[in-house]
């Protein structure tokens, strides 16, 4: 049965509350009890919404990743070609983690959390627009503009590379997002493009095993 209005009004103020409390506190501090006292919402209510703290915070790890992976997939909308397709990508990921910072921050957090094997289905429907940005290189792959290669690892070669810059400029204050941007767009490419004159016969369109 699809949540009431209101339920979902209680899950997302729930939500935002425990985003609240990981800004503030950090991975220490993000425990339910904070979570009771910056929403307002009773610890019953929370229990019967999510099940459990795990549930909780593999709630929170698929709206911030959803949303993440949503404007990724909407960066290439209106754009065929491969460069600036990559280039889109890269500059919403890393749009993502400057605007959205305690997002990013709970996600690569997360990324090896208990929780997130337990709520696996939850998370893999978080993710499903990544199947948008797969369908786009995939189109190129079987054109022979791209290198042939397993969608999953395409999309690895393609959104890794910002997941990883991402990562270490969470702690580190010397990396310079703008700075990178532009050369890890062009070095993604570069990797992932055959030139017209290498192109044989259009490839076969990659696995998705």
């Amino acid at each position: 049965m699809a949540p009431t209005a209101r339920a979902e009004n209680t899950r997302q103020r729930v939500l935002d509350a425990a985003l609240s409390v990981y800004r503030k506190h950090g991975h220490d501090g993000f425990n339910i009890h904070a979570i009771v006292a910056e929403s307002g919402v009773s610890l019953g209510s929370i229990y019967h919404h999510f099940g459990s703290m795990d549930g909780l915070a593999a709630a929170l790890y698929a709206r911030s990743m959803g949303e993440l992976l949503g404007r990724v997939a909407a960066a290439l909308n209106s754009t065929r070609s491969v460069r600036r397709g990559v280039a889109r990508i890269v500059d919403a990921y890393l749009q993502f983690a400057r605007t959205q910072r305690t997002q990013m921050a709970f996600i690569h957090a997360s990324a090896y959390a208990s929780f997130l094997p337990a709520h696996a289905t939850q998370i893999a429907q978080s993710k499903a627009r990544i199947h948008e940005v797969r369908a786009f290189f995939a189109e190129h792959a079987a054109a022979g503009r791209i290198a042939p290669m397993p969608e999953w690892l395409l999309e690895i070669m393609v959104i890794g590379p910002a997941a990883e810059l991402t990562r270490r400029w969470l702690s580190d204050s010397t990396i310079n997002l703008d700075e990178a941007r532009p050369i890890l767009a062009e070095r993604i490419f570069r990797a992932i493009h055959i030139p017209k004159h290498k192109r044989g016969s259009p490839a076969v369109k990659p696995s998705q095993t």
